[in-house]
């Protein structure tokens, strides 16, 4: 064989081999991060029924400080916490030491400091289990079991981006009045044999008073963030306009994904990927009301979007409102992890997880029948919509790889 065949030939397998050693890695570190992915839905799967017990086994004796350390840039609550239960216990069980009415917002909350400390937001019930919002996807009062069921979903999802919510009871009576502000105080009323308060918000109105069942009201608390992170508040870029006859860019130009990748902070780093991740997660729970979103403060945008005020959520089982899925159906891209976890959770599974996350809850059933056979409707529409980018773009561009070295970890 003439030499310049033989450098021909030594070439060419030396490009082969590059290849395959290429292609074998790469197919090494995805078998390999997939079965990360298997071990940590199982983990979840197995963690998912969560008792209610005070006791702690933990050097930190107060639950407070306990949830208070679990937050970090890209967790609320890490993927292990044997304390969940006690943190939830505390939350439904200790005293009231303050009531006051709620921070600046749209919705009827009031703001509750719990002993030892511990701010949380108590959103009441307003709507039975099986009343159907009608009209627009964002319209109706907020609705306290969508919180407690969206913190959840969060949870079997593998987010943990959600704050901890519980359902609890409270009488206004006897735990509320004596310790409420004037400010509260002065929103309180009696309709019938019931006793009423209305607070103080954009759309809070008097003759639109929450009302308990005699002096007992059903609601959920959500817990308040370690005030040593601060928020900060973005405009959501696939936000609605909520004006009628006026639409935001993204219900009208398609190439709207290029220009918000243009743009900081989704030009580099995690948030368009959160982006993605939460459009996925309202779509499941119906909730088309999300304008504004908060991050830590200061973040350059490295931290997590945080799922916050998930309350307008769960309120028309039969309305799919596909127009919530914009963020991954104008850009194509998705996360593997949130793939490979969207369909670890098909065939009824999502379903089932779901009623048995929720089944320890003070106010369970905290979710009709309806609403979770919507769940995995919804989440064929979501894989069904991936298979269709993958087939216009190819799997290597939508599926994305970001499995981040993160400081805290």
């Amino acid at each position: 064989m003439k030499l310049k065949q033989r450098v021909v030939l030594l070439a060419i397998l030396l490009v082969i081999f590059i290849f395959t050693k290429v292609f074998l890695i790469d197919n090494l570190d995805t078998s390999a991060a997939n079965r990360e992915d298997q071990r940590a839905f199982h983990r979840m799967m197995a963690s998912l029924h969560v008792d209610l017990d005070p006791r702690l086994d933990h050097t930190l004796q107060s639950p407070w400080e306990i949830a208070a350390q679990w937050v970090v840039p890209r967790e609320v609550y890490p993927e292990e916490t044997p304390e969940l239960g006690a943190v939830m216990h505390a939350m439904t069980t200790k005293k009231i030491i303050k009531a006051d009415v709620g921070y600046k917002g749209t919705q009827l909350k009031a703001l509750l400091i719990l002993e030892g400390g511990q701010k949380v937001v108590f959103k009441p019930k307003r709507y039975a289990r099986d009343y159907v919002v009608e009209g627009e996807p964002y319209a109706g009062y907020d609705r306290h079991n969508a919180e407690v069921a969206a913190f959840h979903l969060d949870r079997i999802l593998g987010f943990r981006r959600a704050p901890l919510v519980v359902g609890r009871f409270v009488n206004l009576r006897t735990e509320i009045r004596p310790v409420a502000t004037e400010q509260l105080l002065g929103t309180f009323m009696t309709v019938g044999n019931n006793t009423c308060f209305y607070g103080k918000c954009y759309y809070c109105r008097e003759t639109e008073p929450a009302c308990a069942d005699g002096d007992v009201m059903e609601g959920s608390v959500t817990l308040w963030l370690p005030d040593v992170w601060p928020l900060q508040k973005h405009r959501h870029p696939w936000g609605r306009t909520y004006r009628e006859g006026k639409l935001a860019r993204w219900e009208y130009d398609e190439s709207y994904c290029d220009a918000v990748k243009k743009t900081s902070p989704y030009d580099s780093g995690p948030r368009l990927l959160d982006i993605i991740d939460t459009a996925i997660f309202d779509y499941l729970i119906g909730n088309a009301d999300r304008h504004h979103y908060e991050s830590f403060q200061d973040d350059e945008g490295a931290s997590m979007l945080i799922l916050l005020d998930n309350a307008k959520s769960f309120g028309n089982p039969a309305l799919d409102e596909r127009s919530i899925l914009a963020p991954l159906y104008q850009c194509c891209i998705i996360r593997v992890s949130t793939w490979n976890r969207l369909n670890y959770l098909k065939n009824g599974v999502l379903k089932s997880a779901l009623k048995t996350a929720m089944s320890h809850d003070p106010i369970s059933p905290v979710l009709s029948d309806p609403h979770l056979d919507a769940l995995d409707q919804r989440l064929l529409s979501i894989l069904a919509t991936v298979k269709q980018c993958t087939d216009q773009f190819g799997p290597d561009v939508v599926l994305v790889e970001d499995r981040m070295t993160l400081s805290h970890l």
